[in-house]
């Protein structure tokens, strides 16, 4: 009975973990998403290139902003909407800049962290600590769910 148990427990592990290694390459095989990825994406962003922006995500994509009326703040779907929204960013800082970035991917999401710094038009500052939360599908970004610490601007000196 013993031997019987053991072999079992043996079985039952083996299946286990043999599970959880192919859900992990399935999941990384079909995003295929990695840091270099990622990093594109940040690199984009800092040319303020929207239409490169959006050649990384997917065509119903999410952005979340860190801020607006809602608890996950102001949301835009789709591409035109996301576009429109990143426009905006860009005409508000004309700087807009997303410094020291460390990315991290698992499976079908990942994790940029960077540090926004950005110039009003009245010469306000903003620079501020913070992290997007992403979900990929199919290769690309299909969410984009953005964080950052909620700081005073800097009065212009």
């Amino acid at each position: 009975m013993k031997k019987i148990l053991f072999c079992l427990s043996i079985v039952l592990i083996t299946t286990d973990k043999f599970m959880a290694q192919n859900t992990n390459k399935n999941s990384t095989a079909q995003n295929n998403i990695t840091i270099s990825f990622l990093q594109g994406f940040a690199e984009a962003f800092n040319a303020h290139d929207v239409n490169a922006i959006l050649s990384f995500m997917t065509a119903d994509c999410i952005f979340e902003a860190s801020a607006g009326p809602e608890a996950n703040g102001e949301q835009f779907v789709g591409k035109e909407a996301v576009k429109k929204a990143f426009e905006d960013v860009f005409k508000t800082y004309p700087d807009a800049h997303w410094g020291n970035a460390n990315h991290f991917v698992a499976g079908d999401r990942g994790v940029s962290e960077w540090v926004f710094t950005g110039t009003k038009a009245d010469g306000s500052k903003v620079e501020v600590t913070g992290c997007d939360l992403f979900t990929f599908r199919n290769g690309k970004i299909a969410i984009k769910n953005s964080y950052r610490k909620n700081r005073p601007v800097i009065p212009k000196a």
